[in-house]
């Protein structure tokens, strides 16, 4: 027992050495090189200052290779506990801010090992049978997508839980829609609101159908080739939540779509938010006045004392080219990479890491602001009567009671509109015997549908 502990002792100091000694190279691949990298290598390939944040999903990869390394008799059960243990421990330390993040290790998945090495000492070596750190990164980097995915689903659930609720009570809230900016027809905010309802509804599928997409396991795939060692991929997949193994190993550890797929789901989100955030600016101006947004999310100006500048809106907006230089950026980065891993992918996460964390903060900006906005329903009644907005109610009267083209009905209506427009007076205001004089067919029955209550009385359709 004394001779294996001074074996043991003998061990970790010579273990200590060559980590101290290959600060100068690397721990990693240290053995094939004389000297270490420079300042500006260092500088140019260290990312542990932006994979840090995929530590927990390391570590639950670690945790399912080790254990299936153990059951098909490849580690010692015992080798295997003490990996798991120095596991926790590791975890522990990040979340307490005690682990100690070293550059020379390059990213996050180098530091664990290194601290779980200093922890458990062999064992911890032995934790990399059967794996490289391509289908490492890639096991990680999938599990971390997987919950951001996720978790932007839930918040883009709340925010729709929002906009219901305003549709909820504006059902009956009269307002103009417009095309080209200009009043059209009357419409309800419901109505308005509703169309955002199913642009976020459709930017939920699409985060929870890429996310079935990304659910297949890299890990056993080693370095692009897969491993001579009896692995059980089934196991480790199974034991993370995928759906299964992916198929080919070249492209587990080289594929990157599921990030070009979350991050066109994150620019195609980002634009309906701006399209939301830009309603919420002019409706909130004094111009429109339909909506008054909370004093949570609004400023003054630093010269004039009556400003409320709708600043968390127009945040919203701008931070949509976050969202889409982003998506950029990842497609050049992809385009011309052969087959398998290269290391300008490792420009991955800090595109998905912004892009989420933007679009996050964007989502939870808009819910806050629909769910604390004031609505001036008075203002938007008046609103929706003025551009002659039930013009079209007028022709389609002309068409479905007496038959006339629609284009012959267009025109009679038109006529209508110069009249109004000469008299300084809304449709609705026009005495019948002025409608008759451009055509006699027209009746009080179809002066009632010029009312902007009349024209959404008429529509019954889904």
């Amino acid at each position: 027992m004394e001779h294996d502990a001074v074996e043991k002792s003998r061990h970790h100091e010579h273990e200590e050495s060559i980590m101290t000694t290959n600060t100068k190279t690397s721990t990693i691949w240290g053995g094939r090189f004389d000297g270490g990298p420079s300042a500006v290598m260092e500088a140019i390939n260290v990312s542990i200052d932006v994979d840090k944040r995929l530590y927990k999903q390391d570590i639950a990869g670690s945790k399912a290779h080790a254990a299936m390394l153990a059951k098909q008799g490849i580690l010692k059960q015992a080798d295997v506990d003490a990996i798991i243990k120095g596991l926790d421990i590791v975890q522990a330390e990040i979340e307490n801010g005690s682990f100690p993040f070293r550059k020379e290790y390059e990213d996050i998945h180098m530091n664990i090992e290194a601290r779980l090495c200093e922890l458990i000492g062999d064992a911890a070596g032995r934790l990399h049978t059967g794996r490289s750190r391509n289908d490492q990164v890639a096991t990680s980097f999938r599990l971390w997508m997987r919950d951001e995915a996720l978790n932007i689903h839930s918040e883009l659930y709340e925010l729709v839980g929002h906009l219901t609720a305003q549709q909820a009570s504006n059902r009956d809230t009269i307002m103009p829609g417009f095309t080209h900016l200009q009043i059209a027809q009357p419409v309800t905010l419901a109505l308005h609101l509703g169309a955002y309802i199913e642009m976020i509804q459709r930017d939920m599928a699409r985060f929870k159908d890429a996310t079935a997409r990304l659910n297949e396991c890299p890990l056993g795939a080693a370095a692009l080739a897969g491993t001579s060692y009896p692995i059980d991929r089934a196991m480790t997949a199974g034991a993370l939540g995928f759906s299964k193994p992916m198929a080919n190993t070249m492209d587990a550890v080289s594929a990157r779509d599921f990030v070009l797929e979350i991050l066109s789901a994150c620019a195609i989100c980002g634009t309906h938010l701006s399209r939301l955030a830009e309603e919420l600016v002019l409706w909130s101006s004094s111009q429109f006045g339909f909506i008054r947004l909370s004093d949570q999310f609004t400023s003054g100006s630093s010269i004039m004392p009556q400003k409320r500048n709708p600043d968390a809106a127009e945040i919203v907006r701008a931070k949509t080219g976050r969202l889409n230089g982003e998506l950029i950026n990842m497609l050049t980065v992809m385009k011309g990479l052969p087959l398998t891993y290269n290391k300008d992918m490792q420009e991955d996460k800090q595109a998905a890491f912004n892009a989420i964390d933007t679009l996050n903060l964007c989502i939870q900006a808009m819910g806050h602001q629909i769910a604390t906005m004031t609505v001036n329903k008075d203002i938007m009644r008046k609103a929706a009567e003025g551009g002659f907005s039930t013009a079209t109610e007028l022709a389609d009267w002309l068409v479905q009671t007496h038959g006339l083209p629609f284009r012959e009905a267009h025109h009679v209506v038109g006529s209508v509109v110069k009249m109004a427009e000469k008299k300084g007076l809304r449709l609705d205001e026009l005495d019948l015997a002025d409608l008759q004089a451009i055509d006699p067919r027209i009746t009080a029955e179809a002066k009632a549908a010029l009312s902007v209550e009349g024209a959404l009385k008429r529509r019954k359709i889904i």
